[in-house]
């Protein structure tokens, strides 16, 4: 069994002590029992004058005062033992509380940087600080460089998503222009077959540039906290986008109501949909949307579909922005960014969504949020 911090400098405390306590009832045994000797000598020499023998009293006077002296340094050793226990166990005692005070600070540090590694993504709870109150001793200098260093990453983190942003932004005016100039010359009557065949290719190609950017922004706006929610019941947002013209899609919708943000849970929802219709078998295929409340106060989301056989460790990185499985970026019509938003929306509602491969083919996705009273 390893002890913990708090154990060892008991350990250590309650050892010293002990340590400190045998010397010195050693050095007081070694002491007393150079003492009686002399005492005996004196006695002695009052008893029996010089030149005389010992009479029988003389003999009875040394075997008492042997007798007490052996008496009084077993009495010494006893007793001392017994309480030098009893003041071990109090020091010992005093040693584990003491050692729980001094590091009431590192365990501070310890709960915080444990929350910030717990929360859902990486860059979640950066905004917290330890504040650490005290005299400025290497404790709290530790926490001090601590927070330093926390809202070093928080900034780094923000200016991440101010770039996505921003690029994003930047990036939609020029695709505009773009899809504008090719819709004016594919309306040309004098466009040749071979132009407006290449302007038709460029128009996908721009659409999606276009998608992609809109997941960008979705991507950074969604992997921020929800700060203004709304009551909002994921049955009625089924109902409304659950449709397609390829698959059939079958709901069974019970009451989900989540207190957040009704565009980004919609997009939730829509990507779900999208991504099961997406990737289907060519016939016969379906997507099966349910919804519903568990008695643990969690409101659930589950979709699953029919679609090709997944090897169950290539489903946690369906999750990674751009990535696909089995299909190539240049032909596939999506983003890659569908289950990045759909993960990230579930964590900025304080959720999260797990994916599991059918042995038949397909995915079931389930995801959970916290349910609204």
């Amino acid at each position: 069994m390893r002890l913990t911090v708090r154990g060892r400098l008991t350990l250590v405390y309650g050892s010293l002590f002990l340590g400190a306590g045998l010397v010195l009832l050693g050095v007081t045994y070694v002491l007393v029992s150079q003492r009686l000797p002399k005492v005996l000598a004196r006695t002695e020499a009052t008893v029996t004058p010089p030149g005389v023998a010992g009479t029988g009293d003389t003999v009875e006077v040394r075997q008492f005062i042997e007798g007490t002296r052996d008496d009084a340094l077993n009495t010494l050793l006893s007793q001392g033992a017994i309480a030098l226990a009893l003041v071990s166990a109090i020091a010992i005692a005093l040693g584990w509380l003491i050692a729980g005070r001094m590091l009431q600070s590192l365990q501070q540090i310890t709960a915080t940087a444990r929350r910030i590694a717990d929360a859902p993504d990486a860059d979640r709870g950066l905004h917290e600080r330890i504040a650490l109150t005290g005299p400025p001793d290497e404790i709290k200098e530790l926490a001090d460089t601590f927070d330093i260093m926390l809202a070093r990453l928080d900034h780094s983190f923000d200016g991440q998503r101010r770039f996505i942003a921003s690029a994003s932004h930047e990036l939609r005016t020029p695709l505009t222009l773009n899809r504008t100039l090719l819709e004016v010359a594919l309306t040309q009557e004098a466009a040749s077959e071979e132009v407006r065949l290449l302007g038709t290719t460029l128009l996908a190609i721009n659409d999606r540039h276009g998608r992609l950017i809109d997941g960008l922004l979705l991507l950074a706006q969604s992997e921020r906290p929800v700060a203004e929610r709304s009551y909002v019941d994921l049955a009625d947002i089924v109902e409304h986008v659950a449709v397609s013209d390829t698959v059939k899609v079958t709901t069974e919708s019970g009451e989900a109501t989540v207190a957040g943000n009704p565009v980004l849970l919609e997009r939730l929802v829509q990507n779900l949909v999208e991504n099961g219709v997406r990737h289907n078998v060519p016939a016969n295929g379906w997507v099966r949307v349910r919804t519903g409340s568990r008695p643990d106060g969690w409101a659930v989301l589950e979709v699953s579909n029919s679609g090709p056989i997944i090897p169950r460790y290539e489903v946690p990185g369906l999750f990674e922005p751009f990535h696909r499985y089995g299909t190539e970026r240049l032909h596939s019509p999506g983003a890659g960014l569908g289950l990045s938003i759909v993960r990230a929306v579930a964590r900025a509602h304080g959720g999260e969504v797990r994916a599991d491969a059918r042995d038949e083919g397909g995915l079931v996705v389930t995801v959970t949020l916290p349910r609204a009273l």
